[in-house]
């Protein structure tokens, strides 16, 4: 895949991360303001990431934070960790997936470990 195809495609791939992740977000506040009143179980999770280079890191902890209800805590290259802050840690795994299928092929593409 080109370079340009790839940020093309990450690009729509976040757009859509953050309009759907607004969406969620949305619901678990007012679930927590006027429904059931009670507050989201949040968790610290920590999520290997594909190699890439320390920018490429940079950009997807980034792109994490910037989706709504998630926040990067820290980037481990040693480890390529990133440590998240998850507003409602209901589902972990879906939210795991999605990052590792929407963000990380784009960014492999741009920042792959050889770059």
């Amino acid at each position: 895949m080109s370079k340009s195809l790839a940020a093309l495609l990450l690009l729509v791939r976040f757009a859509r991360a953050v309009a759907v992740s607004g969406w969620q977000t949305f619901a678990v506040i007012l679930k927590a303001s006027v429904g059931e009143r009670r507050s989201p179980s949040t968790e610290l999770v920590r999520v290997r990431f594909a190699p890439m280079s320390p920018r490429g890191a940079a950009l997807l902890g980034c792109m994490v934070s910037l989706t709504p209800g998630t926040t990067t805590i820290d980037i481990d290259m040693a480890r390529r960790e990133l440590l998240l802050h998850v507003l409602d840690a209901s589902d972990t795994q879906a939210l795991l997936a999605g990052i590792r299928r929407d963000f990380e092929p784009g960014l492999v593409t741009l920042f792959g470990a050889d770059r």
